[in-house]
């Protein structure tokens, strides 16, 4: 593969840069080593890794499958709910499964076109699955559904730790002295998921934050932070309004609720993720895979003709909604129990109501604005799809890093330090500086006041130029103005009132601030 065709591949122009270090340092570092080098070239040139992942039953794989737009990874308990499958585009859709010994088996998808809930293999011998599938959503990012963390079994979350640090498997043979395959340490250092969507339900616990620690662990030290990480807050029709102050009395209290409670998720997990978003997966699944039918919106249409004091009781259990006698059969009442729960029942004969001739498509488009999903979608694209390119970029600096540390060649290890800092001290590079700041501010390896914390944090986790400054919507005279004055600040505590590493972090602020004022002048 020439230079020119892996370029043409990479995400912008930073990855280019770092492609570029790697193919220079190639002839000077040891063979091992130069095959890491490789290795990052090969991921900086493919979709961005995002890592979904969260605790046991807390909907991941049913929210996969909403962001895919087909329902193929398996919901119910079963042996692919305990191993890794990453979703990436393909030609021709197939499955592989992947063996620790490096062996693949190709595996037909199930006859309802999702990956089999058995495999015919003994797991303990698997190291993961590859789903490839021609979805064009598949074509700008992979998506890597984990088992839960806190799972099952220690094998479960043996593999989520491993493919998120990595993991690719090879036979002993292919690790002997003077092999210029990848070691365990290398390779750990150079994969891995560049981004995580965490998945979190009503409460928030101890192993949640344990497990973006993991994230962070298991990326080669790339910290899980606003650069790299956003959170939902699934099952949000499951929120009872009355336990969340200020809920009750909202046209929707159910969403008044989800919102009010992904706000105190939000502070309780920054600065480890970028936003905290509600969504209802099983209703963002069912209308946005096919799974919702002409044959469910017209049993939907039979309910909305019962009487209103019916309908309530009917929708006060799950148990009174299947029992209770009408028309509408106690298995068709089931299945839409399966696909949109009760909440999801009661927006629906809410819309036919509203207008009794609405389609099935319509009712369908309805129902997915009422998932929520197309809020994390958006915000994906901002976090994740709009910085691909430093997101990759650092991530690839981060293992080329690892690598030379691994190497344990002193010598080695300073030829690539030296590099780097070459790469980092040119103008186009500013972006990487701004995204190391902002991983050391919120991991809090770099201590600052809690007001600066908050506004570097701004400054480098928003794509808009008002949402940097704190301004969305103002003039951009006003906001130039600002940040050149904001500029000058930091100018100043970066050389009269901090630590050497508030400094360090402070020009780079003071820079990013410039740069934005240039911006606003020139458009």
């Amino acid at each position: 593969m020439t230079a020119a065709t892996e370029q043409g591949h990479l995400a912008g122009p930073l990855s280019v840069s770092v492609a570029n270090l790697c193919r220079r340092l190639q002839p000077q570092v040891s063979a091992r080593t130069a095959a890491g080098f490789a290795e990052v070239m090969r991921r900086l040139g493919a979709p961005l890794q995002v890592a979904v992942a969260g605790r046991i039953k807390s909907g991941k794989s049913t929210l996969v499958n909403a962001l895919i737009g087909r329902r193929v990874a398996p919901t119910d308990v079963g042996e692919c709910t305990r191993l890794v499958t990453r979703f990436q585009y393909g030609t021709v859709d197939r499955i592989e499964v992947v063996f620790n010994d490096g062996r693949k088996q190709v595996l037909p998808f199930a006859p309802d076109g999702m990956i089999p809930a058995e495999l015919g293999v003994d797991i303990a011998e698997v190291s993961h699955i590859e789903a490839y599938l021609t979805n064009a959503v598949l074509q700008g990012m992979t998506v890597i559904d984990t088992p839960g963390l806190g799972s099952l079994d220690a094998a479960s979350v043996s593999r989520t730790e491993q493919l998120l640090g990595a993991a690719k498997h090879r036979a002993d043979d292919e690790d002997e002295e003077g092999s210029d395959e990848l070691d365990d340490t290398s390779r750990n250092a150079v994969a891995g998921a560049e981004a995580v969507l965490y998945v979190v339900t009503q409460g928030i616990r101890a192993d949640d934050q344990q497990a973006l620690a993991a994230f962070t662990a298991a990326t080669a030290s790339r910290e899980a932070g606003p650069v790299n990480a956003i959170a939902v807050l699934n099952k949000a029709d499951t929120i009872a309004p009355e336990s969340v102050e200020g809920a009750d009395g909202a046209e929707d209290p159910v969403w008044a609720a989800a919102r009010i409670l992904a706000e105190k998720q939000a502070a309780t997990l920054k600065p480890r993720v970028a936003d905290v978003l509600p969504v209802i997966g099983l209703i963002a699944e069912s209308a946005e895979s096919g799974g919702f039918t002409s044959a469910d919106a017209e049993a939907l249409r039979q309910l909305s003709t019962l009487d209103d004091d019916i309908l309530d009781t009917m929708l006060l259990s799950a148990d009174i909604f299947t029992s209770w006698e009408c028309e509408v059969p106690s298995g068709t009442r089931l299945r839409l129990l399966e696909k949109l729960d009760l909440y999801g029942v009661r927006r629906a004969v809410t819309a036919i109501r509203a207008e009794p001739r609405i389609t099935a498509g319509a009712l369908r488009r309805t129902l997915l604005d009422a998932s929520g999903l197309a809020a994390v979608r958006a915000r994906l694209n901002v976090v994740f799809a709009a910085r691909a390119d430093g997101i990759k970029a650092a991530a690839a600096l981060a293992s080329v890093t690892a690598l030379a540390h691994a190497s344990g060649d002193p010598a080695e290890r300073q030829r690539v330090h030296d590099a780097i800092e070459v790469l980092l001290a040119k103008p186009e590079a500013h972006q990487l500086r701004l995204l190391e700041a902002l991983t050391l501010v919120a991991s809090g390896a770099v201590d600052m006041p809690e007001d600066l914390v908050e506004e570097v944090l701004r400054v480098g986790s928003n794509a808009d130029l008002g949402a940097q400054l704190g301004m969305p919507g103002r003039p951009r005279p006003e906001l130039a103005a600002f940040a050149l004055e904001r500029a000058g600040w930091w100018r100043s505590f970066a050389s009269f009132g901090a630590t050497p590493a508030q400094s360090r972090v402070a020009h780079v602020v003071h820079r990013a601030y410039f740069l934005i004022w240039q911006q606003l002048r020139e458009n």
